[in-house]
C-alpha cells in the first residue's frame, strides 16, 4: 500500500498515531488521510514469534492471569489452539466475535470485565502505540509497548511516556513481571 504511493512508512506513523491520539481509529484515518486502499491481511500470514510460547509459560508459572485483546479475523481462537498457545489464556476479546475493535476503549473494559479485573490491576502488553497503549493508557491501564522496530522509538512521533515501560522482545518482559 505505501510502497507504490511515494509515502513513507514513518510519515504515515506518524499521521496513524496523530488520529489515535485523539481517539480515532488510527489507521482507517490515515488510510483515508492519504487516499490509500487498505489491502486485507490474511489469516495465513499470522506467525508465532519465537519467544512467545516460552514467555506465555513464564507469566502463567508467575501466576498472570493472561487474555488477548485483539482486532482478528474471525477463527482466532482455532488459530491459536493451532499454535499451541490457547491454553495460556483465560479471556479472549477477539474484535470479529464481539463487533468491537482497538482502539475502541469498550473492547478493553470488555476484556476487564470477562477478566473479573480491574484497569489499574492489569497490564496491556502491545507492539502498537496506537491500538494498544494509547486506549489502555486512557482507561487506566499500566503498559508495555514491545518495540520489535530498532528505527522506531517513541521520541520519532512525539511519544515519550504513552506507555509505561518499552521493551525489544517478549522476553524483555522477565525483567517487568
Amino acid at each position: 500500500m505505501l510502497k507504490e504511493s511515494g509515502i513513507s512508512f514513518e510519515q504515515y506513523t506518524a499521521k496513524r498515531i496523530f488520529f489515535s491520539q485523539k481517539g480515532l481509529d488510527g489507521d482507517s484515518e490515515a488510510v483515508r488521510f492519504f487516499n490509500l486502499k487498505k489491502t486485507p491481511w490474511p489469516s495465513g500470514f499470522e506467525r508465532l514469534f519465537l519467544d512467545a510460547e516460552r514467555i506465555l509459560s513464564y507469566l502463567k508459572k508467575k501466576g498472570y492471569k493472561l487474555g488477548i485483546i485483539a482486532n482478528q479475523l474471525p477463527g482466532a481462537k482455532e488459530r491459536l489452539k493451532d499454535f499451541g498457545i490457547l491454553e495460556y489464556f483465560e479471556t479472549l476479546a477477539i474484535s470479529s466475535e464481539l463487533g468491537m475493535q482497538k482502539p475502541d476503549e469498550r473492547i478493553f473494559l470488555w476484556a476487564l470485565e470477562a477478566s473479573m479485573c480491574t484497569a489499574h490491576n492489569a497490564v496491556m502488553i502491545g507492539d502498537r502505540i496506537d491500538n494498544d497503549i494509547i486506549p489502555a493508557k486512557r482507561i487506566g491501564m499500566k503498559t508495555i509497548w514491545i518495540n520489535r522496530n530498532p528505527n522506531m522509538t517513541k521520541l520519532d512521533f512525539g511519544l515519550l511516556g504513552f506507555a509505561d515501560h518499552t521493551v525489544h522482545t517478549l522476553d524483555g518482559l522477565r525483567d517487568l513481571l
